[in-house]
């Protein structure tokens, strides 16, 4: 994968990761506000774009772990950063949403 490579694959990652954040951010939002159905249409959605990332991520290492280099600079570095926070966030989501199943009152569910 050559530098040029490198830096298109971390930007794809940084968009494909940032989209997922944004989408599990609104999941919680609006499982807080009572829409649930809508929350949970989030985290899906937000899930295609978090796999989109995470599978560019994993062909890097495949590439890496076939013996060839993969370069790594700072620009990659926020992309790990940006898919490490989806991650992060999609874990959160859920219980976001389990925690507003059970306090919300039942019309608002």
């Amino acid at each position: 994968m050559n530098e040029f490579n490198v830096e298109n694959v971390a930007f794809r990652m940084i968009s494909n990761g940032g989209d997922a954040s944004s989408l599990f951010l609104k999941a919680i939002t609006e499982a807080q506000g009572g829409n649930l159905d809508e929350a949970r249409r989030l985290v899906k959605e937000g899930e295609a774009s978090l796999l989109a990332a995470h599978k560019l991520q994993t062909e890097m290492i495949v590439q890496e772990a076939s013996g060839e280099a993969v370069g790594l600079n700072v620009l990659m570095v926020h992309a790990q950063d940006h898919l490490m926070n989806a991650i992060l966030l999609k874990e959160l989501v859920g219980f976001f949403i389990t925690l507003y199943e059970r306090t919300l009152p039942e019309k608002a569910v």
